[in-house]
C-alpha cells in the first residue's frame, strides 16, 4: 500500500494553460486577452519585449528557483567562474506567447505554453499587485513635492484604493526613481489582477476583432474573455429567407475547450462561496439587461433561425422568465433542520451545487432554451460550458456578454461552439459533472448513453410527437384558431408544435373551415410587418419535410392543401414552406412516425393525447413515453435538484457531567 507522502511525490502539478491564440483590433486587446486569461490560470503575465507598432513579446512574471550557489571545496577557479555564470541566477519561466501585427490587425501565437512553477493559489499575493498604477504614481509626484512621507503618501493612496497591498517600502522606491528622472517608474509593468475586471473584460468585448471580420466569425468565451477561435475551420450561418451568411461558427479546437473547461473548474470555488444573495442581484441586473436589449436579441434570432419577430420576442421572453426565477433562488434553496435527533446532537440538510455543468443547445428556441439551462445553474453555485446550436448561435452569445455586464465573474460561464467533436467532449470530460441536453431523438438517446457511461448526471430532453383530440361538439373558431396556432407557429419548429390531430366522426365537417384558416396565414420573411409564418432553417431541413409528405402522399394519405413550393416575391430563395395539411393518415405512415419539424398537420382518428404549451419555470413537465431521458427535468424544483446535491450534516454538541468515557454503543435519544 503506498504511504501519503509518496503519493504526494508522484501527483503532477496542476497544468496552466496557454491562452487561445487568436486576432485582435489592436495590441491593447491582445495584451488584455493574455493577461486576463493567465490570471484565470494562476500565472501573471509581464511585456518582456516590445515594438509598439510592429510585435510584443509576454512572458510568464515568475519563475523557478535558484540553482545552488555553494561552492565545493575541491572545486577550480575555472569551474567556479562556469558554474557562476551559469547556475547562480534565476530560472525563468519559459511561457511565452508573441504578438504580431499583420494587415492592421494583432495575431497572437503560443511559442511556448509551458510553466515550471506551481500555479499562484492567490494572485492578489503576487508582487504585480503591488505596482502602482500611473495616475498613483503621478500622485506619489505631487506629495513627495509636498513634502509628504512614504507612511502618510500610502495612507491617501489607501483611501481611494482600499485593496492596495503596496507598502512604505514601495513608496520610496517610487520616490528615489522620481529623483532620478524616470517618471515613468517602469514602462512595462506585469498585466495583474484588476479591481474591475469584469468591467473591463465588457468594455474590451465592445469592438472585438471578431466583429470587425465580414461577416463576423462568432467567438469563445473562455475564462471571462470573448475569444476568436485558432480554428481554421467554420460553419456559415445563414439567413433562412435570403441565404445570406449572417455569422460564421468556428469549429473550436479541443484545446480551447480543455482551457475553457479548465477556466470554469477554476471559478467554481470562489463562485460556490459566493453568497446566494450576491449570485441573485447579478441575475437582477440580468434581468434589466435583457429588457433593455430585447429588440437586438429578436431581430438576430429573426435573422438567423426565421422565425417572424413577434415569434422571436416569445422566444426571449419565456427564457427570461426562467432568469426572473432564478432572481428568487434563495428560497427554494432552503435546506432543513432538525435539532437534537438524540441527546446533544442536531442534524441538517442542505443543497450543494455540483461544480462544472454544460449545455448542449438545438436550434429551435436560441434564447429560451440557453436560459433554461445557465441562469439556474450558475445561480446554484456551478460554473457552466454552454455549447449552443451552430445554426443560429447569435443569441446565445448575446446572452452571454449581458451576463458578463451584468456581473457575472470569469470563468463561470463559458461558450464553446462546433459539432459532434465538442459533443463528445463534453460527454467524455471528468470535471463536467452534468448535462442538460434539448435536441432530436437520436442525438439525445447518443447523449444520454455516452454521459451515463461517465458517471454524469444527465438529463436528456428530446423531440415530441404532439397530438389534440376534437370532438364533434367542440367550438368551431376557437378550436381552428387554436389548431393553426399550435400546427403552423414558429414554421412547427419547436418540440411542443401540434403535429398531429384526431378528429373524433372524421376530418370533414373541419376540412373545409380547416383549408381556409391556413391559407389565410401569411407566408414572408420575419422582419416584415405582415410575417404569420417565416421560413424553416436550411435547405436540409425544407427537403426532409418535403420528403415525409410525399412519403405520406405514396402511402394513401390524402394531399388536403399543398405549401411545399410556395414562393414569397423578393425572396425567391429562402426556405419557404406554407401551411400543408395531409389527412387519412394512419400510425403506420413514416409520416407519422417521424417527427415533423415544420409547418405540417396530420389528420387522423387515433390518438390520446392534447397540445400543451410550454411550461412556466416553476412547474415542470414530462411525457410519458421515450421523449426524456434521466431523472430530474429542467423546470420547478426538479431543476434546482438536478443542478445541485443534497447534502446532511449531524453536529454533536455535549456537555453532559458525569461522564468523560467514549461510548460506542449506537446513539439514540
Amino acid at each position: 500500500m503506498m504511504d501519503i507522502q509518496s503519493c504526494s511525490e508522484l501527483s503532477e502539478p496542476p497544468q496552466m494553460l496557454p491562452p487561445s491564440p487568436g486576432t485582435f483590433v489592436d495590441r491593447e486587446e491582445l495584451i488584455q486577452h493574455v493577461g486576463d486569461f493567465a490570471v484565470s490560470q494562476g500565472y501573471v503575465v509581464t511585456i518582456k519585449q516590445s515594438k509598439r507598432d510592429r510585435v510584443v513579446v509576454l512572458g510568464c512574471d515568475r519563475g523557478g528557483v535558484y540553482r545552488n550557489r555553494r561552492k565545493s571545496a575541491d572545486e577550480s577557479s575555472a569551474e567556479c567562474t562556469r558554474r557562476r555564470k551559469t547556475g547562480t541566477r534565476l530560472t525563468n519561466c519559459p511561457f511565452e506567447a508573441v504578438g504580431k501585427k499583420d494587415d492592421g490587425l494583432w495575431v497572437l501565437t503560443i511559442k511556448n505554453g509551458t510553466h515550471n512553477h506551481e500555479p499562484i493559489k492567490d494572485i492578489s499575493e503576487h508582487p504585480s499587485a503591488r505596482r502602482f498604477t500611473e495616475r498613483e504614481i503621478l500622485i506619489i509626484k505631487e506629495m513627495t513635492e509636498a513634502g509628504l512621507k512614504p507612511r502618510q503618501i500610502l495612507k491617501r493612496l489607501r483611501q481611494s484604493n482600499p485593496d492596495l497591498l503596496s507598502t512604505p517600502k514601495h513608496v520610496y522606491n517610487v520616490k528615489a526613481k522620481l529623483r532620478q528622472g524616470n517618471m515613468t517608474v517602469r514602462n512595462f509593468k506585469s498585466l495583474g489582477p484588476q479591481k474591475s475586471a469584469v468591467r473591463n473584460n465588457y468594455l474590451a468585448v465592445t469592438k472585438p476583432s471578431w466583429r470587425q471580420r465580414n461577416p463576423p466569425r462568432v467567438p469563445n468565451l473562455i475564462g471571462g474573455r470573448f475569444v476568436d477561435s485558432q480554428s481554421f475551420t467554420s460553419i456559415d450561418v445563414l439567413n433562412p429567407a435570403t441565404q445570406r451568411v449572417v455569422s460564421q461558427v468556428p469549429i473550436t479546437t479541443i484545446e480551447e475547450f480543455k482551457a475553457a473547461v479548465f477556466a470554469a473548474k477554476r471559478a467554481f470555488p470562489l463562485w460556490q462561496n459566493t453568497p446566494i444573495v450576491t449570485r441573485q442581484r447579478i441575475m437582477f441586473k440580468f434581468q434589466e439587461l435583457i429588457h433593455r436589449d430585447i429588440d437586438k436579441l429578436a431581430r438576430i434570432i429573426t435573422a438567423e433561425h426565421g422565425k417572424t419577430l413577434k415569434d422571436a420576442y416569445g422566444d426571449v421572453l419565456r427564457g427570461l422568465e426562467e432568469v426572473e426565477h432564478a432572481c428568487g433562488l434563495a428560497t427554494l434553496q432552503i435546506g432543513e433542520f432538525v435539532s437534537n435527533v438524540s441527546n446533544g446532537t442536531d442534524s441538517y440538510s442542505i443543497r450543494e451545487p455540483l461544480g462544472v455543468c454544460a449545455g448542449i443547445c438545438p436550434f429551435d428556441f436560441p434564447a429560451m432554451i440557453p436560459l433554461w439551462m445557465f441562469p439556474i445553474s450558475v445561480t446554484c453555485g456551478n460554473t457552466f460550458i454552454l455549447k449552443p446550436s451552430e445554426k443560429d448561435p447569435g443569441a446565445a452569445v448575446m446572452l452571454a456578454e449581458l451576463a458578463v455586464e451584468a456581473g457575472l465573474p470569469n470563468g463561470v460561464l463559458n461558450i464553446v461552439h462546433g459539432t459532434n467533436d465538442i459533443v463528445n467532449a463534453i460527454c467524455d470530460d471528468d470535471d463536467i459533472k452534468a448535462v442538460s441536453f434539448v435536441g432530436p431523438n437520436a442525438a439525445g438517446a447518443y447523449v444520454y448513453a455516452r454521459a451515463s457511461t461517465k458517471g454524469k448526471r444527465i438529463q436528456s430532453n428530446v423531440g415530441a410527437k404532439n397530438h389534440a383530440v376534437v370532438m364533434p361538439d367542440a367550438s368551431v373558431e376557437a378550436t381552428l384558431n387554436a389548431l393553426v396556432a399550435a400546427g403552423f407557429g414558429a414554421a412547427g419548429q419547436k418540440c411542443m408544435a401540434l403535429s398531429t390531430v384526431v378528429f373524433v366522426g372524421g376530418l370533414n365537417p373541419w376540412e373545409d373551415k380547416l383549408v381556409e384558416h391556413a391559407k389565410a396565414i401569411k407566408v414572408n420573411e420575419g422582419t416584415e410587418s405582415d410575417a404569420d409564418l417565416g421560413p424553416v432553417i436550411s435547405k436540409q431541413a425544407k427537403e426532409q419535410i418535403c420528403r415525409l409528405v410525399q412519403t405520406g402522399v405514396d402511402t394513401g394519405a390524402k394531399l388536403v392543401l399543398d405549401g411545399r413550393n410556395i414562393v414569397v416575391p423578393g425572396y425567391e430563395h429562402g426556405n419557404f414552406i406554407g401551411p400543408t395539411i395531409l389527412s387519412n393518415v394512419t400510425i403506420n405512415m413514416e409520416c407519422y412516425k417521424e417527427e415533423f419539424f415544420g409547418p405540417v398537420l396530420l389528420c387522423m382518428r387515433v390518438g390520446i393525447n392534447v397540445p400543451i404549451s410550454v411550461p412556466l419555470p416553476f412547474s415542470s413537465f414530462t411525457s410519458c413515453k421515450p421523449s426524456f431521458a434521466g431523472d430530474l427535468n429542467l423546470d420547478g424544483k426538479a431543476g434546482i435538484q438536478f443542478y445541485t446535491r443534497g447534502k446532511t450534516v449531524t453536529q454533536q454538541w455535549k456537555d453532559l457531567p458525569g461522564s468523560n468515557d467514549a461510548s460506542l454503543a449506537m446513539a439514540s435519544s
